[in-house]
């Protein structure tokens, strides 16, 4: 469990949204990668949750691929909602909006078909939670596919603060394999995970901290340092991150997990024994009769 403050959460990124698209480079190619798994999958959707939708890009394309069905984005900054309606403002959409929190969905109990999240989960406290709920508001045979950051990410800013300091700059973020634990205990059926690292590189880390404030992706930790950054503790910071410079650039480390699980199709189902971690392009699944 992470200890995050989620009125930080929310205000940081509501402070963010009007910036956010130009900035989320990360983020854009993380979601179009998990959209492609849903080439594979066989789904006529009625109803879909994109929880975590930020400014709207994944619910965008969801609509397009599926035109039949209906989208609820999910997010906790109203003003990242806003930004997401501004840009799909039309007559009869079937684009819908809550403000709310993925750990409590205002959703109606098996009434949704797909629940789509990317690079949300590590933005909650309780991702069994978050499962659990997940669960409960999918239809039988349901899926939830989501993609999230794993603990190798910001391995070097995280590495270049312990050197200044004993405080948390950096979330914590969760193994792979908890995650898929998690969703066994919950009760949800064949568990697919996989990883990758992707680098980003930057001419300093003074960029790298920018970018990571114009996200909203900054500290929201209840630990946090609550005072402002000195300029002698930053500077040694960027001292220590320089040790990591390769061809003229700053690396950024980010470990994506992409996952996947079924609801089950009887309620009463007792969760599998353990999980099994497979390569992802075993996505596809024989519908039983």
């Amino acid at each position: 469990m992470n200890h995050l403050d989620k009125k930080r959460v929310a205000k940081n990124f509501s402070s963010a949204a009007k910036d956010y698209e130009g900035h989320a480079v990360l983020q854009k190619l993380v979601t179009e990668r998990l959209l492609s798994r849903l080439v594979l999958i066989k789904l006529d959707p009625k109803w879909v949750v994109d929880a975590g939708s930020g400014i709207g890009f994944s619910a965008r394309a969801l609509r397009k691929k599926y035109r039949a069905a209906r989208v609820l984005q999910v997010d906790l900054s109203r003003e990242m909602l806003a930004c997401s309606r501004h840009k799909t403002r039309q007559w009869f959409s079937k684009q819908y909006y809550a403000c709310a929190d993925a750990e409590r969905l205002p959703v109606s109990s098996g009434a949704i078909d797909l629940v789509f999240s990317s690079m949300m989960l590590q933005w909650c406290n309780d991702p069994e939670r978050v499962f659990a709920e997940t669960k409960r508001v999918l239809r039988p045979a349901g899926l939830y596919l989501f993609a999230t950051l794993g603990p190798e990410t910001l391995r070097e800013l995280r590495e270049s603060w312990a050197g200044v300091d004993d405080g948390e700059h950096v979330h914590p973020f969760v193994d792979m394999h908890i995650f898929g634990d998690a969703l066994v205990r919950t009760g949800m059926e064949g568990v697919v995970m996989e990883t990758e690292k992707i680098t980003l590189t930057y001419p300093d880390s003074v960029r790298l901290m920018h970018d990571l404030k114009t996200l909203g992706a900054n500290n929201a930790l209840f630990s946090r340092r609550k005072s402002l950054t000195g300029r002698g503790r930053m500077q040694r910071m960027t001292e220590a991150y320089e040790k990591f410079r390769a061809n003229g650039l700053l690396p950024a480390t980010y470990e994506i997990i992409y996952g996947h699980a079924w609801a089950p199709l009887h309620a009463h189902m007792k969760p599998a024994a353990p999980t099994v971690f497979v390569p992802v392009d075993a996505l596809t699944r024989q519908h039983r009769k």
